[in-house]
């Protein structure tokens, strides 16, 4: 496996993990991947997320990640599997209200957006189920806890 990650800081409110570790994150997911891969992980504010939330899912407001799966043209081989956007204020938020380590929160969005790029899905129980033990498996390697369980403050 060979993994790049493209790691663009575009947000300015309030501390953030290194790019080295969201890259650490993201490539912990692409380990299981074929071959060399490709991913863009932006980390934005606010208005971007609402802004691309709008126009991608016609869903008002910020939300935690989007996953942007790329798909080459006929006949043109480009490891790049996608973009995940996540957004910075809405997962420190988030980690607060649910009384996690920020961090932690934070690699779970990276692990769960780049999970989306490798076909992962959250639509049925089934495929929910399949996702979530994906999820806590790369976690747990990471040396996070099981963002599921119940109690699961870090």
């Amino acid at each position: 496996m060979n993994a790049s990650v493209d790691v663009q800081i575009a947000s300015n409110t309030g501390a953030l993990p290194s790019p080295k570790q969201f890259a650490a994150w993201a490539r912990a997911v692409l380990a299981g991947a074929e071959g060399r891969v490709e991913l863009t992980l932006r980390i934005v504010d606010e208005t971007e997320s609402a802004e691309l939330n709008q126009i991608y899912r016609n869903v008002p407001g910020p939300t935690n990640v989007l996953s942007f799966p790329f798909e080459a043209p006929a006949g043109v081989a480009l490891p790049l599997i996608g973009d995940v956007v996540i957004c910075a204020p809405v997962v420190r938020r988030e980690a607060g209200e649910q009384g996690k380590i920020a961090n932690a929160h934070f690699a779970h969005m990276v692990v769960h957006g780049a999970l989306h790029l490798l076909g992962y899905d959250h639509e049925h129980e089934s495929d929910a189920l399949r996702m979530e033990a994906e999820e806590c498996r790369i976690l747990e390697k990471l040396g996070f806890p099981d963002p599921y369980a119940a109690g699961a403050a870090e």
